[in-house]
């Protein structure tokens, strides 16, 4: 639904080579995952541009919502969760206990006519859990210092905002056809994995494919990069769909 970091692509008040390219693969909305299995859709993460994400796809049912963490770039959009029918939201407590503060108006002994309606569900790391009929490993990753999930379904894994794989996590990502890993750019950032570090976790767990996402204009044009990297490994890119055969 969208491979961009939390400025998005084009980024504002940027007139770079990506940000002005006519490749709209090198256009990206803040990072989200449609899920689709057995006409249940499952969204990972909710950032600021999904109401946008949910129009474009056509989407018209929702049956959950995964959250990583509780930066504003993956949980901005639940205010529009109001347009779906009431909707399982999964998330480590402190995430839970940030909505239940900042979206207060949804949670209230006496709502509002018309807030969204959602239902916390509060998970935890190693633990696995059912949304929509999938089971669920959430798995530990460190983004800089602050704790956040990730999330093994069956052998696809997506994981996005992390510097640090601790090696529990390691240990539970064996064996994945497919691997979606938040790779900002190709030089160092305190929070985000780098290219170097990404394909030296791709060398560790040796998926068959992997993509990469939550991706920044720094790290170049979609076209060019693509060149660069290893045969399976992939720039995702706004639209992607990847169909996994049963």
């Amino acid at each position: 639904m969208g491979t961009g970091t939390s400025n998005g692509v084009p980024q504002l008040c940027c007139d770079c080579e990506v940000c002005t390219s006519p490749d709209p693969r090198d256009n990206r909305l803040r990072s989200s995952l449609l899920l689709t299995e057995n006409g249940k859709n499952i969204l990972i993460d909710c950032g600021p541009d999904f109401r946008q994400q949910m129009l474009q796809h056509k989407v018209e049912s929702l049956s959950a919502i995964l959250l990583t963490h509780e930066h504003y770039d993956h949980v901005g959009g639940l205010d529009d969760v109001r347009s779906y029918r009431a909707v399982d939201v999964y998330a480590e407590q402190r995430v839970n206990d940030t909505l239940m503060r900042t979206m207060y108006y949804s949670f209230a002994a006496n709502k509002y006519p018309g807030v969204p309606e959602m239902k916390l569900h509060e998970i935890i790391e190693n633990c696995p859990f059912e949304a929509a009929g999938l089971s669920i490993i959430p798995l530990r990753l460190l983004h800089a210092q602050l704790p956040v999930l990730g999330f093994r379904i069956g052998n696809v894994a997506y994981l996005t905002d992390l510097k640090t794989l601790p090696e529990v996590s390691f240990e539970q990502l064996q064996g994945l056809e497919i691997l979606i890993l938040g790779t900002l750019r190709y030089t160092p950032h305190f929070s985000h994995l780098m290219v170097s570090e990404a394909l030296a976790i791709i060398e560790r767990l040796s998926p068959k494919q992997t993509y990469f996402t939550h991706i920044s204009h720094a790290f170049g044009k979609h076209e060019v990069v693509t060149k660069q990297l290893p045969e399976n490994v992939h720039l995702a890119y706004d639209g992607l769909k990847i169909v996994m055969e049963k």
